[in-house]
């Protein structure tokens, strides 16, 4: 169902300083449907937002109610085990049919053989791609991805956004993102925060 809220961050506050606040009565809603993009320079808190969503830190202040979630992140490489191919470690995490995970890898692109091989053997463009295809299938809410293009060049980056936009109407997307650019291209909306000294 769209529309559907997913996310609601209510009045959060979060330092790792005391009072030298990263975030200080921050709202933020997001629903099924909608990508949202968090743009900001390096060490403004934007991974730091990932992480409270997560549950890994814990707001000073304030709500976060999230739906089920599951995370693209910026290096594929280390987000998979190198030793293991990446249908185990898709199987590790996801419950799907194999008509979804046919459907998937179309969508993305991929070719049935890779499931069989182990991240080093793949490039970074493939490698991001199973990563979406592992968050995809884990049937989520709410996919985080954090800076999932950056490591890629232009044109494999905006293919890359397009696959995982595809997928919107299963879901809702918190984006992290130094590309204003992008942000503006793919967003509903764009929240844009900055260090706090």
């Amino acid at each position: 169902m769209k529309n559907k809220q997913i996310l609601e961050i209510k009045n959060l506050d979060f330092y790792y300083k005391k009072e030298q606040y990263i975030y200080k009565n921050f709202n933020l809603t997001l629903c099924k449907g909608e990508i949202k993009s968090i743009v900001g320079s390096s060490g403004s808190g934007k991974s730091t937002l990932f992480e409270l969503i997560t549950n890994n830190l814990v707001p000073i202040n304030g709500s976060i109610n999230v739906a089920k979630v599951s995370s693209v992140y910026q290096d594929p490489y280390s987000s998979f085990h190198p030793t293991y191919n990446i249908i185990d470690q898709i199987n590790d995490v996801a419950q799907y049919t194999n008509e979804e995970l046919k459907q998937t890898l179309k969508q993305l692109s991929l070719q049935n053989d890779i499931l069989n091989k182990k991240p080093h053997s793949l490039s970074g463009g493939q490698l991001l791609r199973c990563s979406i295809l592992r968050a995809v299938l884990m049937k989520p809410d709410l996919i985080l991805a954090d800076e999932p293009t950056s490591a890629l060049d232009n044109i494999i980056a905006l293919d890359t956004m397009k696959m995982l936009i595809g997928f919107l109407d299963n879901f809702g997307i918190l984006l992290i993102t130094h590309d204003e650019e992008l942000a503006k291209w793919c967003s509903d909306d764009i929240i844009n925060i900055e260090k706090i000294d």
